[in-house]
């Protein structure tokens, strides 16, 4: 019996088991105490297993013993009872004349004989199935349990019908059809990793695409990779991550992205045909590969996986889980179809520390545009900071928003650009190609900042807008709304933004939809691939109540703001640097030049000179602030007494309603 990982259709029912429970087809011949045959070579198909307790009662009992033929007989025998006994299951039969449960025997631990409860759907079982006496005996094992007419007859129709159910199957086309989630936009695929990293607390997140030779088909190939320093994954974590679907596990956690069990496999099936997952906690490893190569041709999907424990300073095959044979089964089918062999899975797992743990993810056969990739990729050119590595879209094409004119929206094809704004309250540190991405946290980086206390459906929100000299180049403006902390929608324009053109121009809003898009039933009214919203009466009333505050600040602000295209006149009302390390954020003072600052920066360092351990500043709530023209920005030139002048102006604060 091999064990791997699989989804085993048998009469259309999923098996998703540690080990693959085969559908014995009984090659026993067995015998009663008597020494009478009681079946001849017939073959039992085993439907489905049920757990114990959902037996019907009021069933005929009887038991049966094996007559084997071969060792192989010898050796299954023992281990089929074995596998009902430590599950707690019974095994279902169906046969033309009957219905049929097995079961090992509570009293013998040597497995000489299991116990058979069977129904009749006609006036006995025949002798081709089963012989049994004369006189229907109950076993003495399993009496029979005590119920009155009204519950025997339920039971009698409930077993009538057996627990046969229509189930759904999993064939291997499924997994092209999971990437069809994330079809539209193949960001979406990769922002599923990112997600489930930040769920997995991980402080570094690493992407990049590299060439590699493949013996497959004997030549280089790109492959993407990526890396985390998570808490990585156990053998029953990696299972559930490997299987479709899987209940909610942090679903109360505001910090917790993950929900619907899926994003692992709609994004590593949107990116390309083959995924290997290698991951690590502090006492084991295991090795995931997930593969259409793997599965042309099958009927159902396999995906091996094989798990090693720590001993001492060594990870070993974990025996516990699974068998040697098994393990070099799963590691030779790994191999066949995949780049890996033992040395390149070697030096993939020692780039984790020793103690280390982490995951990481390798994805090739990517998805091709025409007769290339659908992403393109550039690396880092040296140390200059001015020709980051990055990946792109190939096609360059923005994507569909109401109202948008331009076709520059950096994000929509940029990883680099993306992730710079992917999370509302950026943390973990991100690489691409090799080269950290600069966060952009939105609500930092706005001029005429105005915050907006409000109730949509009851519960609270709060909306930031401001004008971003970067989107007013690009002709770009909107709403980001962000949920759990994660960009879920982007430039989403409300209100007079989508027909005023060039007034809007900048003009950038940011929210946290959380609390409104988390209904109290439980429900979330996000798309499962975490691009969009579902269209109910939330995101309606959401939507007037931001095309309100956006319609309001343009009236009233944005007429009496003179920001020229093409110049850099304002800066943000204030300017910010995250710290390398303990990825805090700080103010710098209004006479810094930002433009200065080295792309790896700390707390210790100039214009700050402080300490990790200092709090965290944090923009006043309720509160308009105007900033003045500084130093560095001031359009007039060469005007040295108008730097001076801005120089000396103080920073304006006005409450909301006043006038400017």
């Amino acid at each position: 019996m091999q064990e791997y990982l699989a989804y085993k259709c048998i009469n259309n029912f999923f098996l998703l088991e540690r080990r693959i429970v085969e559908t014995y087809r009984a090659a026993f011949s067995f015998k009663d105490l008597h020494g009478d045959s009681l079946l001849f070579y017939r073959s039992w198909e085993v439907i489905t297993y049920i757990k114990e307790e959902h037996v019907p009662s009021g069933l005929h009992c009887t038991n049966i013993y094996p007559a084997w033929e071969d060792a192989r007989q010898t050796n299954e025998w023992p281990k089929f009872l074995g596998y009902l006994k430590t599950s707690r299951k019974a095994a279902f039969v169906s046969t033309e004349s009957g219905q049929l449960y097995i079961l090992p025997s509570r009293l013998n631990e040597e497995y000489s004989h299991a116990v058979v409860r069977y129904l009749t759907h006609g006036h006995g079982v025949t002798r081709s199935q089963i012989h049994v006496k004369s006189e229907d005996h109950k076993s003495k094992e399993m009496p029979e349990s005590r119920t009155d007419d009204r519950s025997r007859s339920e039971n009698s129709a409930t077993s009538l019908t057996g627990p046969r159910k229509n189930y759904a199957c999993a064939h291997p086309s499924y997994l092209k059809t999971l990437a069809q989630s994330h079809s539209d936009w193949i960001f979406g695929a990769i922002a599923e990793f990112v997600d489930n990293s930040r769920d997995a607390k991980a402080t570094m997140f690493d992407i990049s695409i590299d060439m590699i030779y493949s013996r497959v088909v004997g030549k280089d190939i790109p492959m993407l990779a990526i890396l985390d320093d998570g808490h990585g994954m156990s053998h029953e974590e990696i299972m559930k991550m490997m299987s479709f679907g899987r209940k909610e596990p942090n679903a109360n956690d505001p910090n917790c992205i993950g929900r619907y069990g899926v994003g692992f496999k709609t994004g590593a099936m949107r990116l390309g045909r083959d995924a290997l997952v290698l991951t690590q906690t502090t006492n084991s490893r295991s090795i995931a590969f997930l593969s259409q190569s793997l599965n042309e041709d099958k009927d159902n999907i396999e995906i091996p996986i094989v798990t090693y424990s720590r001993k001492g300073q060594y990870m070993e095959v974990d025996t516990n889980i699974q068998t040697e044979t098994s393990s070099n089964n799963n590691l030779k089918a790994i191999m066949e179809f995949s780049p890996f062999n033992e040395y390149f899975i070697g030096e993939k797992a020692g780039l984790f520390d020793r103690q280390g743990t982490g995951t990481q993810i390798y994805i090739w056969n990517l998805d091709e545009w025409g007769s290339e990739y659908s992403l393109e990729w550039v690396n880092t050119n040296g140390s200059s900071s001015f020709y980051q590595g990055d990946i792109y879209i190939r096609s360059r094409r923005p994507r569909s928003r109401l109202g948008q004119m331009t076709k520059e929206v950096p994000l929509d094809y940029s990883l680099r650009s993306y992730l710079e704004v992917i999370f509302l309250d950026p943390r973990m540190k991100i690489k691409v190609q090799g080269s950290l991405v600069k966060s952009r946290p939105l609500a930092k980086f706005l001029h005429k900042t105005s915050i907006e206390n409000g109730f949509v459906s009851e519960k609270p929100v709060q909306l930031i807008l401001g004008h971003s000299q970067l989107d007013l180049e690009q002709g770009n403006c909107g709403i980001f709304l962000y949920w759990h902390g994660r960009l879920i929608e982007a430039y989403k324009r409300v209100g007079s933004m989508i027909h005023n053109g060039e007034k809007s121009h900048g003009l950038v809003g940011v929210i946290d939809v959380t609390d409104v898009m988390d209904d109290d039933s439980g429900r979330v009214w996000v798309h499962n691939n975490k691009q969009g919203f579902v269209d109910c009466e939330p995101y309606a009333l959401l939507e007037d109540w931001l095309s309100e505050k956006a319609d309001d600040y343009l009236d009233n602000t944005v007429d009496k703001v003179n920001v020229k295209k093409g110049g850099v006149r304002y800066k943000p009302d204030r300017e910010w640097v995250q710290c390398n390390k303990c990825r805090k954020w700080r103010t710098l003072p209004t006479d810094f030049d930002s433009r200065t600052l080295p792309l790896e920066w700390f707390c210790y360092m100039k214009p700050v000179n402080g300490k990790c351990e200092m709090p965290e500043q944090k923009l006043d709530s309720g509160v308009i602030t105007i900033s003045s023209q500084r130093t560095g920005y001031n359009c007039k030139e060469n005007s040295a007494e108008s730097e001076h002048e801005d120089d000396r102006q103080p920073l304006k604060r006005l409450r909301r309603g006043s006038k400017i």
